[in-house]
This record gives structure tokens, sequence and C-alpha cells, in this order.
């Protein structure tokens, strides 16, 4: 479900209208989460630690409204529910996108994420059902510690979806933590907005 957001009334239309004339509106930035507690939290719960944190990250875009804007024939709709469509590796080394729809449960969620994840690996191809725009496009890299990170984007394709990655967790005198990168659609939020989603991230792992 969604609604049509009043352009009228909204006090970021002047902003609106300047960045979605951009040929890139995306902006991003990349910093570094603490899990420490994230990630002993996880293996209390039986729950691998990717679910965990991909749950946490739901919770967090699903709490703030920016998140759940999108834009739709140059009218802005605010989404009831963002879910994530996350790159899922192969054992051959492609990778499929994927569609876990989210759930205030962690324990119905890692059921549901459990299960996209052996049908991705079931199948071929990139592309494998249908998607709306009530996403997240997420992606983990567990191999690469990095310190920033970029998109392949097609400018011609109208896309308004946050993009989230992650890198590898390190661990430092006991302390583990890893890069998260982000990408939004600077029409629809601002650097106030990305750091209200990071603060709440972190009270979330740090739960």
């Amino acid at each position: 479900m969604k609604q049509k957001l009043n352009l009228d009334t909204w006090n970021r239309k002047e902003h609106f209208e300047f960045f979605k004339q951009m040929e890139e509106p995306f902006f991003g930035m990349t910093t570094r989460i603490d899990c420490t507690k994230a990630y002993e939290k996880a293996k209390q719960l039986s729950v691998s630690f990717f679910t965990y944190y991909l749950h946490k990250t739901l919770v967090a875009v699903n709490s703030l409204e920016p998140f759940r804007y999108r834009i739709i024939n140059d009218e802005v709709y605010i989404f009831d529910q963002i879910n994530a469509s996350a790159t899922i590796l192969r054992e051959d080394k492609t990778f499929g996108f994927s569609l876990m729809e989210y759930d205030e449960n962690l324990t119905v969620f890692a059921e549901i994420t459990k299960k996209e994840i052996e049908r991705i690996q079931n199948t071929t191809g990139l592309i494998t059902r249908d998607f709306d725009i009530n996403l997240i496009h997420f992606s983990a890299v567990p191999w690469i510690d990095f310190t920033s990170y970029s998109h392949a984007r097609s400018f011609s394709w109208p896309d308004s979806c946050p993009k989230i990655s992650y890198g590898k967790m390190t661990d430092e005198n006991g302390k583990k933590s890893m890069a998260i990168a982000i990408h939004v659609h600077h029409g629809l939020m601002d650097g106030f907005h990305v750091g209200q989603f990071l603060t709440l991230f972190q009270q979330l792992m740090n739960e």
C-alpha cells in the first residue's frame, strides 16, 4: 500500500524539483558501524549475522518516513512497508537479486530470508522474480573492508530506491565493526536523514 505525498505542502518541494532533474541525483557516504553486541546477540539467538543486521536495517528503514518515499511518474509516494532486494551469491559465484519481505518479528523474518536464499541458490540468472519499488537495494561484500563505494547505475532508468551495502567485519581488540555505504536520492532526503538512519541503526545494533 502507498499514498501520494502532497508536493504543494511539502517543505522540500523545491529541493525535490531541483535534484530530480539531475542525471545523477543520488549522493552517498561511507562510515563504520560497531557490531560487537549485534554479533553476539545473533549467535545467542542462533540467527545468521547477515540476517540479523539485514533485519535491523529494515527496522530502521521502515521507521523513517523519507526512506519509504519513492518517485513514480514525477510524483512522490509514501509506501507503508519497505522490503529488501539483496544480492545472494551462488556456488558458481554468480549472484541473483532476491526479495526479502520485511516482518517486525526477527524469527519470522529469518525464516523468510532462509527460504529466499535457498530459492536464489537453486535458480540461475540475475532477475528471478518480479519486483515492486518498495525496496532497498542491499548488498554485502564480506571480503573487503572498503572505505568508499560506488554503484553501477543507468541514468535513463528512473530509480529512487536507497542502496545500502556492508563490508567485511573486522575485529580490533575485541571490538567488531564493519563499513556501511549508503546511497540515497537527494530529491527525497538529505544528509540529516541519512544521519537519522545511521544513529537509529547503531542503536538497534547495540540492543
